[in-house]
């Protein structure tokens, strides 16, 4: 086998002795789809990469289990994926592994989807503008630098203030993150300010 890991041949050898001839077969399949694929240890389980992770397996005390990494965006006529984990598919012995054809197919699907790159994310929804609670804008009024300030920072900025505040249980704890907010703001300080780099 090309690109073998020490590491994956060290997991096998440790796994219990039912699981070791799941993880070889499946690891021989996974190289034979695709010759290229480069076997890593993710997550303490081996993985098998190829334009990125494409699948992995792992050994328990009593059952081995297998994945493909994107699985939820292949055709599953086989319906080997019923569960929505990447490592989804159970196996107690060798003979309940599904044909080799059928895993081979699979995984040389998973391989095309990888080359084709990353799965288009999608575009998160604008966020409301932020709704300045009464009390807040009240005390911005009544100082000028905290209001230039909170006018001037991001949508992100005002919300961890709003929410900040917004989210005290007692009046006295709003009262006081309020003092707290408006004394930062009057500095230009972002709610967050301690935390960033200078």
């Amino acid at each position: 086998m090309r690109n073998a890991s020490p590491q994956v041949d060290a997991y096998i050898a440790k796994a219990a002795p039912f699981a070791r001839p799941i993880l070889t077969k499946i690891r021989k399949l996974f190289h034979r789809a695709c010759p290229e694929i480069e076997e890593t240890i993710k997550w303490g389980c081996p993985g098998f990469e190829h334009h990125g992770m494409l699948g992995g397996m792992a050994a328990f005390k009593q059952h081995a289990t297998f994945g493909l990494w994107r699985q939820d965006a292949l055709h599953d006529p086989h319906r080997l994926f019923k569960s929505r984990s990447p490592m989804g598919a159970r196996v107690l012995d060798v003979a309940q592994l599904p044909p080799d054809r059928v895993l081979l197919s699979y995984i040389r699907a998973a391989a095309k989807l990888n080359e084709q790159g990353p799965p288009a994310r999608p575009k998160p929804r604008p966020r409301p503008p932020v709704k300045v609670p009464a009390d807040l804008a009240a005390a911005l009024r009544k100082n000028r630098k905290a209001l230039s300030a909170f006018e001037a920072f991001p949508p992100s900025h005002k919300r961890e203030y709003v929410e900040w505040i917004v989210e005290a249980k007692l009046p006295e704890t709003r009262a006081r993150r309020l003092a707290t907010a408006i004394g930062w703001m009057g500095r230009g300080k972002s709610r967050n300010w301690k935390y960033m780099n200078p």
